[in-house]
Order: structure tokens, then sequence, then C-alpha cells
């Protein structure tokens, strides 16, 4: 009986709710009655129905919680001194008037991220909290492009959103320290964007997998043979696994879940689906408490007042006994006052100015993943920066060969630099604007370096420092990146012969100095596929590389002595393949046309360059004697793999979390002592990434 009055006294609700907002069923519903005089106040009240806050605040506790597990990893708490410590270290803000602080002012604003993460967790000060996190965590996330990923972006979004709402009426510390807050009602608009950024989230990544590349299953390969997809072993094998189940069933849940999980109906079966699509990501890929924070806000397309009914259950032996509230259940008898009750008296502008702010932030949020016809001047290979434009693993990339070439206008000297100089990660040379801006700091690098040089005054020091490479603030930096996308060949991304000094670069013109990707050649795939196989097939130790250029440029390569029986062989457009002789200083060369092949000088430098009218394309073949020799064994990146292979997410990871977190506290602790008592800094020193 009780279940039954329950169900009526909510069927009651929905129909006068109908009745107010002149809508009968969500079939009915007409876009015109939006624009109706009186339509916008309806959206108003409605987003300001009292609406149970248990939900809202196991959520916020659980986004706290991973933002405390987050903090000493993504967000490089443990690396603090590494990654900010290097004063000469390049960074790319998003604006360039943004400077990183200090190293100990860096990591004090880690301390504050982290009492704000706890206050969120915990509800205690919660908008102080919220600020304390977010602020800093938008500083750091807008002073560095080259780290952004989609979930760093959707962590500062979600932090906004609770800035604004009251989610710290339920499980908090405010709650108990405050009565008034306590368990109190909260507008239904906390609920609202909430559910709507997440279900954005999915939607839009299903949107983004509808990229021919994502389709025809040329964005994620080998993953199939993953123990995740164990059962799909039995009756598929592991490339039927990476078109089927990662390419074509990823792209429909992402499409879809979001829909399901808001039917009541079909919302535990989707549920199921999503945290299972959730735990297998969180095995396949490394991208730290993004699963995770999924998992924690699914409950979001639930009842507001789930865990109410879960702790109900819990006390009354197994069954459910709903016990009114006062302030959002109401008798049958009731209803007529419905709007009264439910809704606020009186729409303020203060109401109408918030609803409008989260439609504006909807809209935008909307539009933003496509507005990359305005901010051409970061489209390169793929659409904008990543982070905001929701193509997760719609594209995957593969670098041969990045070159920096700096030339000394004045001397005519030409030397080359390491492309982990200075920098934290590689993501850089994928976008040209960063390209530029790395350009800029080597300069502004190597100009210390000279007037370094020019104030020695004893040769002694001059011996320990060594020759200098440029002697004036007149030169220019080429960048030269080869790389493939989604299976193609490895081809150069920008013009070698661009000077970046010089570079005109705009964030609403397309870049000048970018070279397109070679689609024409995309049907290719499967061939490189097939004589990728072969090659394979030959011995444990042979491998094949595909490489293709434009006409009139040319690739020097050096081939090392590691490798032997090299074989170059041309599969589109014609070369001219060039060796210069050290001893006679002078160069011989073969020209090779479609299918011709030539063997290849080890321990030399060779030129190829591409002669026909048309791009050429041509791969090498050959046998990695150092591999064949140590006998396949396993390196630091499979030690680093096997970690992906645990069935136990997160339980395998505790030591090293723990030793994140005393990591991350040291730094802070030791920078907070140098401002305060002067006391001296401990920093580590950043290795080379290829060590």
């Amino acid at each position: 009986m009780e279940r039954e009055s329950e169900r009526n006294l909510n069927d009651g609700i929905k129909k006068e709710e109908s009745r107010l907002f002149g809508i009968t069923t969500y079939r009915n519903f007409k876009f015109k009655e939006l624009i109706e005089n009186g339509a916008y106040e309806k959206v108003v009240r409605y987003m300001y129905r009292p609406t149970d806050p248990s939900s809202l605040g196991v959520i916020r506790f659980l986004f706290g919680l991973l933002m405390l597990v987050d903090l000493p990893e993504e967000r490089g708490g443990s690396e603090i001194d590494i990654r900010w410590g290097e004063p000469r270290d390049c960074h790319f803000p998003l604006f360039p008037i943004m400077q990183p602080l200090a190293f100990p002012h860096m990591a004090l604003l880690y301390g504050l991220m982290w009492f704000g993460a706890c206050g969120i967790m915990l509800g205690y000060k919660f908008r102080l909290s919220t600020l304390l996190f977010g602020i800093p965590y938008w500083y750091l996330l807008l002073l560095d492009k080259s780290f952004w990923n989609n979930h760093s972006y959707l962590y500062g979004i979600v932090t906004i959103l609770l800035a604004g709402s009251s989610a710290n009426n339920y499980f908090s510390v405010d709650s108990l320290l405050d009565e008034k807050k306590k368990n109190r009602d909260v507008p239904y608009w906390n609920y609202f964007i909430l559910k709507f950024q997440f279900f954005l989230l999915y939607f839009l990544a299903g949107l983004k997998k509808t990229d021919t590349e994502w389709i025809e299953g040329y964005s994620m390969t080998d993953l199939g043979s993953h123990w995740v997809f164990a059962p799909f072993k039995i009756i598929l094998t592991s490339d039927q696994i990476d078109y089927l189940v990662v390419h074509w069933f990823g792209f429909i849940l992402d499409l879809t879940v979001g829909f399901w999980m808001l039917i009541e109906i079909t919302r535990p079966i989707a549920m199921i689906f999503c945290a299972c699509f959730h735990l297998m990501n969180s095995r396949l890929f490394s991208i730290g408490m993004f699963p995770y924070v999924c998992l924690a806000t699914m409950p979001l397309f639930c009842a507001e007042n789930w865990p109410r009914k879960l702790l109900n259950i819990f006390h009354n032996n197994g069954t459910y006994n709903p016990k009114p509230n006062p302030t959002c259940i109401y008798k049958l008898d009731e209803i007529n006052q419905y709007k009264d009750l439910q809704l606020p008296r009186d729409v303020t502008w203060k109401h109408k100015l918030v609803v409008a702010l989260l439609l504006t932030h909807c809209g935008f949020q909307v539009f933003l993943p496509y507005s990359h016809f305005i901010t051409k001047g970061y489209n390169n290979w793929t659409n904008g920066l990543y982070g905001y434009s929701w193509d997760m693993m719609v594209h995957s990339w593969n670098t041969a060969l990045v070159v920096i070439k700096v030339v000394d206008n004045n001397s005519g000297e030409e030397f080359f630099l390491d492309p982990e100089a200075w920098t934290q990660n590689d993501r850089w040379t994928k976008h040209a604007d960063m390209c530029l801006q790395y350009a800029h700091c080597l300069k502004n690098n190597l100009l210390l370096d000279l007037e370094h040089e020019k104030s020695r005054t004893s040769s002694e020091d001059s011996k320990e420092v060594g020759l200098r490479h440029i002697t004036s603030e007149n030169i220019s930096i080429y960048v030269d990146v080869w790389c493939s996308l989604n299976g193609r060949f490895q081809q150069r991304m920008y013009d070698p012969n661009y000077d970046l000094l010089k570079a005109n670069w705009s964030p609403f013109r397309p870049v000048e100095w970018l070279k397109p990707v070679l689609t024409e050649y995309n049907d290719l795939r499967s061939q490189m596929n097939h004589i990728t196989q072969e090659v394979y097939s030959w011995s444990n130790y042979t491998d094949v590389l595909f490489i293709a250029d434009f006409p009139g440029l040319y690739l020097e390569n050096f081939i090392t002595e590691d490798l032997r029986n090299v074989t170059l062989m041309v599969l589109e457009g014609e070369v001219f393949y060039e060796v210069e002789d050290e001893h006679s200083a002078q160069s011989f060369g073969t020209k090779l046309s479609q299918n011709q092949s030539v063997p290849v000088e080890v321990g030399m430098f060779h030129k190829i360059h591409t002669i026909s009218a048309t791009p050429s394309c041509y791969m090498y073949i050959y046998v990695n004697k150092s591999r064949e020799h140590l006998g396949d064994v396993p390196g630091p990146a499979d030690s680093d793999r096997d970690v992906m292979y645990s069935p136990f997410p997160l339980i395998e990871d505790v030591q090293f979390r723990i030793d994140s977190f005393l990591l991350m506290i040291n730094h802070i602790s030791n920078s907070f002592l140098h401002v305060l008592y002067n006391q001296p800094l401990i920093r580590r020193t950043r290795l080379p990434l290829s060590q």
C-alpha cells in the first residue's frame, strides 16, 4: 500500500507539473511554447524546483576524492620540481602573457589545490574550497597546452559548475555545522547542468567517432590482444575485436548511452554497459582518474534520492519504506498547492540570470567542439587543440623523426638541437602554434647562452662551456617533423624550409607552413598492412618503415650499424637515392621508379630526393641486429605496460600513489619553508625523454 501510495503521489506530481508547464507529454512538446509570453518564467521555475540533495552530495564527495588522487599524478604534483623547477624550460600557454611563477610559489599553488580538493570532498567551506582548487587548476591548465586532455578540461568545467551549486547540503561538514543547510533541498538546475555536461561528454564523443577514420577501423589498432577482451576471443579474432568491438561498439555506446541512461526502463542495463566500458578503458589506456570520474558521476542519471533509498533499505532489513520529506514529498491533497510548494513564489531577476547563464553554458559547450572554423590557426592535421573537442582516441600518432635546425645567418653555420631540449613532452610537435612558441623559446635560451659566453673572462671557463654555436640574434630556426596519422605513411608535417622566427601566424588564419596529409594514398593502407604482416613473418627481428614525401623535397637519413640487410623500395612515384662518399667528397646515386629497390649502406648518411611530379611513397625493410642479439628482452616500456594488464583497477597502484602523494607534500612543505625561512630548496633535474 505504501509503494502504491508513493506511486500515485509521483504520478500526481508529474501530471500537475505537466499542467503547470503546458506540457502533457514529451511527444506533444512544441518549441513555440518557449517563445510564448511567460514561457521563460516557467523554465526558470522548473530549474528552481526543490530537489533532494543526497545524490549531489555523494557525487561531490567522490569527485573531490578523485581530484586528491589526480593531483599528484596527472597534475604533476609529485614532480613539481621537474615540471616547474627549471626556469628555462619551454611552456606553451594559451595566452602568451601568462608565465609560470617561481618554483616555490608554484608548489604553494599545489598546496592550495590540495586543500581545495579536500574541502570539496568533505564539503567544508565549500565555496572557498572550489575557488582554492578551481582557480589554480585553470591557471595550470591554461599555462601549458601541451598537457591538455579532454578529461583535464572536464575536471575544470565540473569544478566551475560545482562552485555555483549547493552540493554541500548533504554528506558534508558544512551541513553538520549549519542546521539550515543540513539536508536542505537544492534547485533542480544543480543536477540538470551536471547531467547535461556528462550527457554531452558521451554524445559528442560519439558524434566525433562518425569520422571515417574511426568507422573504417584505423584509429585504434592492436588492442584486440589485451586481456580485457578475453571473452570476445572465443568467437572473434584480434583484428575483428579491433574493428567490431573497439570501433563500432565504442561508437554506438558513446553515441547512445546518454539517452539510454536518461530512460528509466533502460537505465540499469545501460549503466552496466557504461561501467564495463569505463573499467576496460582504465585497463587499456593510461588516462588517470578519467574512467573513475565517469563512474562516480553515472548516478547523476538516477533518481536524486537514490542514496536515501539505499540507506533505508539497509536500515529496514532489505525493504524500502520511504519516509516523507516535508520539503519535497507531498500528500495527494497538497497537489493543488504544488505550484506554491515546489516552485519559487516569486521569480526574481537573479533566478532569471542564473538560468540564462546555464543555458549560455549549454550552448557554448555544444558550439565549442565545432568552433574550429573560427580558430583556424590551431587547426593542423586535426582540428583544434586537444582538450575541448571530445575527439577522444579518434586520432593515433606515430612520430618517427623530429629535426630542429638552427642557422646562424651571420656566419652561415648550421647546427642541430635535440628536440627534447627544454621540453616536458613531445605534444608540441603536432601543433604549429606550439612549434612557433618552442622556436622563440629556443631562441631566448640560445641568446642566454650567448650572453653567458660573452661574460666569461677566464680561459678555464671557456674550456668548460665549449664552443659557441651562434654569434648574434640573427638566426633562423627550422623544424621538420615526420609522423604518421592513423596508420598512414610517415610524412613531413611542416615545410622544412620555413623560418619559424619569421612566421606569420594568427589564431584566425590557416597555418601557412603546414603540409597537408597525403589522403590520396589512404587506399594503400591495406597494402601496407599486408606487407607488414609478410615482413613480420620472415623473422621476429625484421621490420618495415613506410615513408611518403612531397615533390622537390628530400629526406636525409642515417642508418645505424644496429641494422642490417636494409633495403629501399619505391611504392609510388620516382626518387633519386643519393649517397655521399666521405673520402672523395663526391656523391653517387640511383634513380628508382615504382617497385624498384636498392640496398642501403649502413653507417653513413644518404638522401632520398622525390623527383616525380606527384608525391613519392617508399619503404625501408631491415633486420634489427640489437633486438636479434638481445633476443627480445623486455624493456622499460614492457614493464610499464604490465601494470595495464592488472585486473585490479586502482588497488595495484596504492603504493605508487602513496609515494606520489608523499613526494608532493615534500615539495610543498620544502617550498613553504623556503618562502618563510629561506630554507634551501631541494630540486631534482630532468633526464631527457629518451632516457
